[in-house]
């Protein structure tokens, strides 16, 4: 096997979802299944004697479930990227949250398909590209390719307008960037929030109540059709995207399901876009870590009429694709860490 190549451990009860998702892997010659386990005693086991540079989780598992194994995980290994592998239910909604939190790197859904050839195709679709970003080499970036106006600075780093909405697209690593962010807002930011976060249908849901939980603001799914209020967060539900739209003199949530956008649905390019299209010079835009360059279409827009947009910084993103094609571009007003971002809003808005 190439030194290069990605070693992967997938962990399922399932013998058919081990197949599935081993077929799935081994499609790609960057990456193949060397150890598979069929609940977590026997992962850590095998760990034990053997290396492997990523893990699947199946979040449900007898003797040891998904996340009892991965808090023994983050304890051996620290370094080691695990992946969660949920059914699209609200209880493994909840779960995988909760893994998120104790620090699993990213999650996908099971495979619905009954047809074995689809549902091999699914995964792979899913996973594959995950796995690439969390173990694959690593992205060198020039330092001097992009725009990093640095904070502290302040007369050098204002919006070209009074900020009226903030948008926010985030992926890998972005519920508990999400959380971290929105947690140290100050309470007297008073501007609607919007997000895209590529996750799947009732993933959302609990997303939003998580947040709400942490920040103790209005939160919640987005609705076709409603008013966008000060104070309020809303996210974009699970396969649908969400935009921004006017009705006489007020602004509306519109959600469809078009066509993906960079594979994703949610994607965050149609919410800058149509963020860019009504607030014009008026939006405040931030792109958190993820993988991929979702959004860069819509930042290039948010640019050209004079919003404002800041990057996450690659040390503090999980996967700094997004972030990082946004600062690539030159379209990033600042590329800021993590803990930096929320101040730095507050100071924009002049709080």
């Amino acid at each position: 096997m190439s030194p290069s190549v990605i070693k992967v451990l997938v962990v399922d009860d399932s013998a058919v979802i081990r197949g599935l998702m081993t077929q799935a892997i081994n499609m790609d010659s960057d990456l193949k299944v060397v150890g598979s386990a069929m609940h977590g005693q026997t992962a850590l086991t095998w760990l034990q004697n053997n290396q492997a540079d990523v893990v699947v989780l199946d979040v449900e598992m007898p003797v040891m479930d998904g996340i009892s194994c991965l808090k023994q995980l983050k304890q051996d290994y620290p370094d080691l990227p695990v992946i969660m592998a949920s059914a699209l239910t609200r209880a493994g909604a909840e779960i995988t949250l909760q893994a998120l939190d104790i620090g699993a790197a990213g999650c996908i859904p099971k495979p619905v398909a009954t047809n074995p050839s689809e549902a091999i195709a699914q995964v792979a679709r899913n996973l594959i590209p995950l796995i690439k970003a969390l173990a694959g080499p690593a992205q060198v970036t020039p330092q001097s390719s992009f725009t990093n106006r640095s904070s502290s600075s302040n007369a050098a780093v204002l919006p070209a307008k009074t900020p009226m909405v903030l948008v926010v697209g985030s992926s890998t690593g972005g519920p508990n960037a999400l959380k971290a962010m929105l947690s140290a807002i100050p309470e007297k930011f008073s501007l609607p929030i919007l997000i895209a976060q590529h996750m799947p249908p009732l993933f959302t849901k609990s997303l939003a109540e998580h947040i709400q939980r942490e920040t103790k603001r209005q939160t919640a799914e987005a609705i076709d059709g409603e008013l966008i209020e000060r104070g309020h967060i809303y996210i974009a539900p699970g396969d649908f995207h969400m935009v921004i739209d006017k009705q006489d003199d007020r602004m509306v949530i519109r959600l469809n399901q078009d066509d993906p956008e960079h594979f994703c649905r949610p994607s965050v390019n149609p919410l800058y876009s149509s963020a860019a299209k009504w607030y014009g010079s008026s939006v405040l835009a931030v792109m958190l870590t993820g993988m991929g360059d979702d959004g860069i279409e819509g930042a290039q827009l948010i640019s050209e009429r004079k919003g404002y947009i800041i990057a996450q910084d690659e040390q503090s993103s999980v996967v700094w694709g997004m972030p990082g094609a946004i600062a690539n571009a030159g379209l990033a007003s600042q590329v800021l860490p993590l803990r930096n971002i929320a101040p730095e809003l507050a100071r924009l808005c002049s709080l």
